[in-house]
């Protein structure tokens, strides 16, 4: 399995569709914060709008955007004139996904979406992930993590897998709902790639891995974390000397090698307390700690609460309120 793949398998974000929006003229929609563990998303199937940040920021999205915010945070979706909104919003169904419009007229008249006339279509979902085995990707992104993949240096690849969510969308044929939220899945990953392979990409996860050389030792670490790797061990699979491998990992990582095999340790162990019956004492060997006691104490270091207490919990997103009692 790829390392990419791999990081995937553990943070299991479970993708869900909530509803389409179909908006002309003025619109301004707001989103309020998520609970810990779910990241809403938009998909800009055509059209374009602003997205304005908690801090302030305005982000303009046309067609192919993605964004996603990792954190939950809130946000308004607003046209891009940022006008005054005049119509009132009103949600309808057409089958497949609730509609959020702004056209005039109740919902007995609007029975779907082609009757609606909009300057936006935008695809809104969210992905829920357990906080702990989901760290080492989702805490690794920008926030908001925006990614356009609908221009024209877009991969064709991006663009035939936007231009069918766009038509199981509109059909609304048997099984479209189940197509288009495995295609959001098969979509933040496609997102993921591309934002690590951008130029000038934030040092952190996905920088690593865009760096062959450097996405060989994560592998090592990800395939093996029991082994007391060395700094120059993992030089060696990067075919890199010592100084310079951590030097360069510090670089596209943003922090230290043995930092960065901490997280992949936690990760693994926070999969593994969720997903089977080991003992805290045999997932902590598992992941390259000699005594129970050493790995509960950086396990509370790190992930916030102990292993016992991960383990018990429902892993709906309680994680962050856990460790604040």
């Amino acid at each position: 399995m790829d390392t990419l793949s791999r990081l995937l398998d553990l943070a299991r974000p479970q993708a869900s569709l909530d509803l389409r929006c179909l908006l002309a003229g003025a619109f301004d929609v707001d989103h309020a914060p998520m609970e810990p563990g779910i990241a809403p998303f938009h998909l800009v199937l055509g059209g374009q709008c602003v997205v304005e940040t908690a801090d302030g920021a305005q982000v303009p999205l046309h067609t192919g955007d993605f964004m996603m915010f990792p954190r939950g945070a809130a946000h308004r979706v607003r046209d891009t004139q940022r006008r005054a909104a005049a119509a009132p919003l009103a949600i309808t169904h057409d089958g497949l996904l609730p509609i959020k419009h702004n056209q005039p007229g109740g919902s007995d008249e609007l029975a779907s979406s082609t009757t609606i006339e909009s300057d936006l279509d935008l695809l809104c979902g969210r992905f829920v992930y357990t906080p702990g085995s989901s760290a080492l990707l989702l805490n690794a992104l920008p926030d908001p993590f925006h990614v356009p993949l609908g221009g024209t240096h877009a991969l064709g690849s991006l663009q035939a897998l936007i231009g069918l969510m766009r038509d199981e969308a509109g059909q609304r044929r048997p099984g479209a709902l189940a197509i288009v939220t495995a295609l959001s899945h098969a979509l933040f990953t496609m997102a993921l790639r591309v934002h690590g392979e951008a130029a000038g990409a934030a040092p952190g996860m996905l920088a690593l891995l865009a760096d062959p050389r450097l996405a060989s030792s994560v592998q090592g670490m990800l395939g093996a974390p029991e082994r007391a790797w060395t700094i120059a061990e993992l030089g060696e699979l990067a075919a890199m000397s010592r100084a310079t491998y951590a030097r360069r990992f510090n670089e596209r990582a943003g922090m230290t090698v043995m930092d960065f095999l901490t997280q992949i340790r936690m990760t693994i162990a926070c999969d593994l307390l969720r997903r089977t019956q080991r003992s805290a004492a045999e997932i902590g060997e598992a992941v390259g700690y000699q005594s129970e006691a050493a790995f509960g104490k950086a396990f509370q270091q790190n992930v916030g609460v102990t292993p016992g207490r991960y383990r018990r919990l429902p892993h709906d997103g309680k994680l962050a309120d856990a460790h604040a009692q």
